[in-house]
């Protein structure tokens, strides 16, 4: 062979290679993120013509895919619209599957998980067309209709959760939405239902209770209280701690004052669990003082503060700040300066309280079936997230939350025959406007069922905590009670 035949042949040899590795690329390596892209109008046809799974709600269908008589095949359908739109998001051709466990969950539903491979290989062979998987949420519906109406016309979030599994029963996001239009085959319809979505100042397309990041106000003082328990700074609710009508800070000529302008007991003392259940600002600062930012900090981070969680959406990162000075961590104790959190990381604070200091990983999925209902996935194990705090110090903020209902700001809480444990708060955000109401609670005090974070935005009275009491707590109780008369 001459030599302009052999590099020829060499040329062809390494152009058949590189052919070869380029399809084998293409069609292994690259083909679950090719098929992924939303330009990709081929894979999104074959997706709509093939049988989305449904997600079920107690037993019933909150998303489901109905047959249509179009090139589609099968229409998305939500039939209980805004009351599961955070949970479910949308199934939409035109604008795409952003939100909820329609995106996060969409290898499952759409039949592509890993879990569903020997299925899809069986309908290959068989020639049947491959449908997608049930995914059961763990969602108690009546739990869910008592947070949407108490929540009511408020603007914010609720969340409820199993404190000893990590279960969520309940996920309220209000102002809500319909998904329907979003599923519409009518791409016109679909866009113009998107662009009203979209721009609405409310932003009723956004999960508050997993993607709304909120300063805690009063709130995060059990976890200062929890923090100085720990530390030994204090040694039981009885132990004296200061309590004057304003904390001198140091490195700053701004106090920290009590709302009200009083000491919060004689000779600008008072006991730990009284302090929490008036809220007394001065005595959680002093804490905050002795502690200092890292403390608190790491005693945060103890109950899920700075975790990446998904279950599966994934949530927004609850933070305290690193590097705190002494006036910044004062303002931290209280729940303010830049302590940010979701309702979803409060509600494991409450129910990691009522856990003897345990905090579960939250879960949203119950169970997943095939087509053909075989279970595929069940609840996981409950999963501990972390220790938190011992058992002793769980015990004693019990005691300290109960007396918050009882005998302090928490009182709209209380439901008859059941000890409940609850902290208010009212966290300052923007000038000018009203300070968010937060309530966390869980009952039984003892043996809890159920843990709750209520946020309502713009719900509070400056200067009191009478937002928290008035107008969180009772959402709260909605909640409580709807759980524990099942």
């Amino acid at each position: 062979m001459n030599t302009p035949i052999r590099r020829l042949s060499i040329l062809i040899a390494a152009l058949f290679t590189t052919l070869l590795v380029a399809s084998t690329i293409v069609q292994f390596a690259q083909a679950k993120s090719l098929g992924a892209m939303a330009s990709n109008k081929r894979t999104l046809l074959d997706n709509y013509a093939r049988e989305r799974g449904s997600i079920i709600v107690g037993g019933q269908a909150v998303a489901k895919s109905v047959p249509v008589q179009d090139q589609y095949r099968f229409l998305r359908s939500y039939p209980q619209d805004k009351l599961y739109a955070h949970l479910t998001g949308f199934y939409s051709y035109s604008v795409g599957a952003p939100y909820g466990l329609e995106h996060a969950a969409d290898d499952l539903l759409s039949g592509n998980a890993d879990q569903l491979f020997v299925r899809r290989v069986t309908d290959l062979i068989t020639g049947r067309k491959t449908s997608g998987a049930t995914v059961e949420l763990t969602i108690d519906p009546k739990v869910q209709a008592a947070a949407d109406q108490a929540l009511g016309a408020s603007k914010g979030a609720v969340v409820a959760l199993d404190p000893k599994t990590g279960a969520i029963l309940a996920m309220v996001s209000h102002p809500s939405y319909d998904p329907n239009p979003l599923a519409s085959h009518d791409l016109t319809k679909a866009a113009k239902a998107w662009q009203s979505l979209s721009t609405d100042k409310d932003k009723p397309y956004l999960n508050r209770a997993i993607s709304g990041i909120y300063p805690p106000g009063s709130t995060f003082k059990v976890i200062t209280a929890a923090a100085a328990l720990e530390d030994g700074v204090v040694s039981d609710e009885n132990s004296k701690v200061p309590g004057p009508a304003q904390l001198d800070l140091p490195l700053t000529t701004t106090n920290l004052p009590n709302e009200d302008g009083r000491a919060c007991g004689p000779n600008n003392e008072t006991t730990l669990i009284h302090a929490l259940e008036i809220s007394c600002n001065t005595t959680f600062g002093s804490l905050g003082l002795d502690l200092g930012g890292e403390k608190l900090r790491a005693q945060a981070a103890k109950f899920g503060f700075g975790d990446s969680l998904q279950i599966p959406m994934r949530v927004a990162t609850s933070s305290v700040p690193a590097d705190l000075n002494a006036p910044q961590a004062a303002q931290a104790a209280i729940g303010q300066y830049d302590v940010r959190t979701t309702p979803l990381q409060m509600a494991m604070v409450a129910a990691g309280i009522g856990n003897k200091g345990s905090v579960m990983t939250p879960y949203l999925i119950q169970s997943v079936r095939s087509a053909n209902l075989d279970i595929i996935q069940s609840a996981p194990d409950p999963v501990e997230l972390s220790q938190a705090v011992s058992e002793q110090t769980a015990s004693t903020l019990t005691k300290m939350m109960v007396s918050v209902v009882n005998n302090g700001s928490g009182a709209r809480a209380r439901i008859s025959g059941v000890d409940v444990a609850g902290k208010t708060g009212t966290a300052q955000h923007d000038p000018g406007k009203p300070p968010h109401a937060w309530f966390i609670s869980f009952a039984p005090a003892v043996d809890p069922k159920v843990a709750v974070a209520v946020v309502v935005e713009d719900g509070g009275v400056t200067g009191s905590e009478i937002g928290g009491g008035r107008v969180a707590a009772p959402i709260a109780r909605a909640v409580m009670q709807a759980v524990l008369s099942r």
